[in-house]
């Protein structure tokens, strides 16, 4: 990154960002953000970092004036907050701004154990087999829950359908119970996110696994309906996972934020953002970049190809680099 002159802004600023429950990505992210903030804003300069799960809450967080920057989870989500479709049906937000994408690289996965003889979405459609899933919930904040629903009922099995055949759902918030109630042998499946994490490759080292592959026409369904792209799970990036498995991408982090927010604000977070990514970077180095949750480098003209329009302060910040 070529070296820029460094803006400044010169009264105190105070600001709110959401992250995660705490210890997560989201929250490393803001803790980054407010301090090279800070640096460069006016004596005083505070900010609070609030909790949060990176989901709906996130938006609502804006629209509502609550906290100034949040960030959602995955970044495609952003677009149906902004049209009003899928989880935001209805309810459209124009006023959402982005300052960019914070790169991940990940995948909604289905894994099933291997006794239960479900191979396909056809498998599981023609069979009628009780499975027992545990993922998260789908409450209207947690994305993967309400994106293994809109998966499942794009492949023709609906929840109260699944439901009726004696299938069920054990959930929770985040992924790691998920994946260890899996691998414990407490559930038959798990349909979750987070594939760079080390309990998925504990997953397919503790029981023979088959990763369900999702159906083209299901995925082409939903891209139709809601954009959201279809992503590859690669052949031994997981144990038990030899050869690659179409599914749906659940990739990056999508920073939020209003559209009044002010510009010099948003101009400064931004540059911060592209900028100082080595201060963030280096607390993934100790992970190769394609198993880290956060991948590095970042490249700024990836993170300014966002699903909703970005804050013109920060567009201008990318186009300065020329990228």
């Amino acid at each position: 990154m070529p070296k820029a002159e460094q803006p400044h802004i010169d009264r105190a600023v105070t600001l709110q960002f959401q992250g995660d429950w705490g210890q997560a990505n989201l929250h490393r992210i803001c803790g980054w953000l407010a301090q090279e903030f800070n640096d460069r804003a006016g004596p005083g300069s505070r900010t609070a970092i609030w909790s949060g799960r990176g989901g709906s809450d996130a938006v609502d967080a804006i629209v509502e004036h609550e906290v100034d920057l949040s960030l959602i989870v995955p970044a495609y989500v952003g677009y149906s907050a902004l049209a009003g479709v899928g989880m935001f049906e209805g309810t459209p937000h124009p006023e959402l701004r982005a300052l960019g994408v914070m790169p991940q690289d990940d995948r909604l996965v289905f894994a099933v154990g291997a006794e239960h003889g479900v191979r396909t979405f056809e498998d599981l459609r023609d069979k009628k087999v009780p499975l027992k899933i545990a993922t998260s919930q789908n409450d209207g904040v947690n994305t993967v829950g309400y994106g293994v629903n809109r998966v499942m009922a794009a492949h023709g099995i609906s929840r109260d359908e699944f439901l009726s055949w004696g299938g069920s759902f054990v959930e929770d918030e985040r992924p790691f119970p998920t994946l260890h109630w899996y691998r414990d042998g407490l559930a038959d499946a798990v349909f979750h996110e987070a594939i760079m994490t080390p309990p998925w490759q504990e997953v397919g080292a503790a029981r023979k696994t088959n990763f369900v592959p999702m159906e083209d026409a299901a995925l082409t369904a939903l891209e139709r309906e809601l954009h959201w792209p279809r992503g590859i799970l690669r052949g031994r990036y997981l144990p038990g996972c030899d050869e690659d498995v179409l599914t749906l991408d659940f990739s990056s982090f999508l920073v939020l934020v209003h559209e009044d927010m002010a510009d010099d604000v948003a101009y400064l977070l931004t540059w911060c953002m592209v900028h100082t990514a080595h201060a963030i970077e280096r607390q993934y180095h100790h992970i190769p970049s394609e198993r880290s949750p956060l991948n590095y480098p970042f490249q700024p003209e990836h993170m300014r190809a966002t699903p909703i329009p970005l804050h013109p302060a920060a567009a201008r910040v990318y186009d300065e680099l020329g990228s």
